[in-house]
């Protein structure tokens, strides 16, 4: 067996303080538990847990460990700007014309931490594929849950769009498909040849056929907590596995980014074909559609709108210029031609 870093402990003369600054820093929050004048803080973020202890010593030098850190939703220029408004400070400007580089900045307490190239930028200056990741998968079923939950219509039961389901058993095959892709990277060692042995049963003739079932009397709220809970077990698989990790899909061996991938593409078009059926507006964001079209659909057309193009690739929507498509399948090997463990 090995270790894990369960904390990355940082000595201070106020923890409830500079943990509170931190907390914004990751857009997370201190624990409960913590008070002001508390000698210890925590702050738990995804990928992230930072403890703060206060000491009487001053800091005295420069740190030999330091964070550095990337934004999720911002540029790195941007980042910055920010988190001098939090109350950092500007130790060296390392940004480069060309827009490479970082920025040093220090925390109130004068830790030095980095600010660097955010993915998308990162992904523009090298000319490569930005990647599909866990907290996509986490964006994509909030959205729908949030915009789900908007919906007026009582009646679940109503078909979902132009497909043969009823919008409960849509939402509910959501669900399911979730939790099977998490479950297929579950094992020591993946089967590439078969799907993790789950029953698979339909509840009618004609409607999906599922291993989960949510309970009916817990109505759509119960419903979309089941969609919520199985596109979190997806993120953890996704943001715990190995990349080298292989394993069976129909449409070719997959790894844990081709099952994001596919668990956003299922989130996103199977919203779609609630919206109509529901009442609800519905339109994911573009550079959500644009990771997971360049993962399952990279013969797909560049120089149209990326939600467009996904209801297209998915047969659900002409796109003007192309033929309709009536039969279609994503690819689900991994890109780079790795398709063993």
């Amino acid at each position: 067996m090995t270790s894990l870093v369960r904390h990355i402990t940082i000595d201070c003369a106020d923890a409830y303080t500079l943990g509170g600054f931190w907390a914004e820093v990751l857009g997370s929050a201190l624990s409960q538990e913590d008070a002001p004048g508390d000698p210890e803080a925590l702050v738990e973020a995804p990928g992230t847990a930072l403890l703060f202890i206060s000491v009487p010593e001053p800091k005295g030098a420069k740190n030999r460990l330091h964070l550095d850190i990337q934004p999720r939703d911002r540029t790195r220029d941007e980042e910055v700007e920010r988190l001098l408004g939090l109350g950092a400070t500007l130790v060296a400007d390392h940004r480069k014309p060309d827009g490479r580089g970082w920025a040093t900045l220090a925390d109130p307490e004068g830790n030095e931490f980095c600010v660097e190239c955010s993915a998308a930028e990162r992904a523009s200056l090298t000319g490569t594929r930005l990647p599909v990741t866990a907290d996509d998968v986490t964006t994509a079923v909030r959205l729908a849950v949030d915009a789900l939950r908007e919906s007026p219509v009582d009646d679940w039961h109503v078909p979902a769009g132009s497909l043969e389901w009823n919008c409960w058993e849509t939402a509910e095959h959501l669900s399911d498909d979730l939790f099977s892709y998490a479950t297929q990277l579950g094992p020591r060692r993946p089967s590439q040849d078969t799907y993790v042995p789950y029953h698979w049963a339909a509840t009618r003739e004609g409607g999906p056929s599922n291993a989960i079932f949510a309970d009916r009397s817990a109505g759509p709220a119960g419903l979309l907590q089941t969609l919520e809970a199985s596109g979190a077990l997806l993120a953890a698989m996704v943001r715990t596995a190995s990349p080298e990790v292989r394993s069976y899909h129909s449409y070719g061996v997959s790894d844990p980014e081709g099952f994001a991938a596919m668990g956003i593409v299922e989130t996103l078009v199977h919203t779609q074909d609630l919206a109509a059926s529901l009442d609800i507006a519905w339109a994911p964001p573009t550079g959500l559609c644009d990771r997971v079209l360049a993962r399952l659909f990279p013969d797909a057309p560049k120089d149209a709108d990326r939600w467009a193009v996904l209801l297209w690739a998915t047969g659900r929507a002409e796109l003007p210029g192309r033929s309709r498509v009536t039969s279609w399948k994503w690819h689900s090997a991994p890109l780079d031609g790795t398709g063993l463990q």
